[in-house]
């Protein structure tokens, strides 16, 4: 009797030894997957076996009751963060498993350009990759509710960048880290502002700075370019610039601005109405917010296009024709 015990002992811890190798092996080898990368979203609550099971469906060519088993006896499965995850064929189980324990999400990111507007920022991110729609039906003015912040129009509201965001995101997500980054660079503008800036708020600069950054040709002429609407701002004179109005004609504009549309008034019609818009224009990057509150030091009105990117600034309308004459009309 004590000789067969003895007997089944070593046989038992054979077996046991045999399948921890068997693991071990198993844990460092790489899965097997039905295409070069599988990606999953594991939602907050998730179960392991549920994870295991989302793993094996999205194309991980092993045994969901394995991956169950490993997630579960490895005393890690309570520590595995909700997010999105991409592995490839180099992953293991063991590293799999890791992965998800440190938060190593798989990560996409969307570019929102200066001088876009708000209609841009949106069409971009409805084309962004694992980017979950979740504002496409919103109004503007929805939007901005949704972002807490009901009363003011959204056009100038949100801050060019890259914004670099986890798979599965919602747009609603980026478009609340972009509308908290212009609000900081705002406020961080406007504490720099001129002492004698005739603007009289931060929600005028940045109607300014929008206005600067459609009309800036090279990064060199912003300063110039801001001083010029500054020093019409001061006497009176009509801003007179051109993507006011082609912002006011919206989607009615086909390209061509015609003498007609710069006779039309409207509230963005800045050769009609005096002052600034009632709205920015664009979405200003940081460089003309700096410059709508910290113009170059000038005496220039006018200024016109070269016709290589830079402008010509004049202090006078005797001036500045000749320039037009000269860059324009080619005499």
């Amino acid at each position: 009797m004590k000789r067969w015990t003895l007997r089944a002992l070593y046989v038992l811890i054979a077996l046991v030894a045999g399948g921890a190798v068997a693991l071990y092996l198993w844990l460092q080898r790489p899965l097997e997957l039905a295409t070069d990368t599988v990606e999953v979203s594991i939602e907050p609550g998730t179960s392991p076996r549920a994870m295991a099971n989302a793993w094996v469906q999205a194309g991980v060519r092993t045994p969901a009751w394995l991956l169950y088993e490993w997630f579960r006896w490895s005393g890690e499965s309570r520590r595995i963060r909700a997010g999105s995850y991409e592995i490839d064929r180099q992953t293991t189980p063991a590293s799999l498993l890791g992965i998800m324990v440190r938060g190593d999400e798989s990560k996409a990111f969307v570019r929102l350009n200066e001088g876009w507007t708000l209609r841009q920022f949106r069409a971009e991110l409805a084309q962004a990759e694992a980017l979950k729609p979740t504002t496409a039906a919103m109004s503007d003015a929805e939007l901005m509710a949704a972002l807490g912040d009901a009363a003011t129009p959204a056009e100038g509201r949100f801050y060019p960048d890259t914004y670099t965001y986890s798979k599965g995101s919602t747009d609603l997500a980026v478009l609340r880290r972009a509308h908290h980054a212009m609000q900081q660079r705002l406020a961080a503008a406007w504490a720099q502002r001129a002492a004698d800036t005739p603007l009289r708020n931060p929600d005028e600069a940045l109607i300014l700075a929008s206005i600067v950054e459609k009309e800036t040709g090279q990064p060199e002429d912003r300063g110039k370019v801001a001083a010029v609407f500054i020093n019409r701002l001061r006497i009176g004179m009509p801003l007179q610039t051109d993507p006011t109005v082609i912002y006011g004609l919206g989607a009615t504009f086909d390209g061509n601005l015609r003498k007609r549309d710069l006779q039309s008034d409207t509230p963005y019609n800045t050769y009609t109405r005096t002052g600034l818009p009632p709205t920015p224009i664009s979405m200003p990057g940081k460089a003309s917010l700096l410059a709508a509150v910290q113009p170059a030091p000038s005496r220039a009105l006018y200024f016109v296009a070269r016709g290589d990117g830079t402008s010509e600034f004049s202090d006078d309308l005797a001036a500045h024709n000749r320039a037009v004459n000269k860059f324009q009309r080619g005499r």
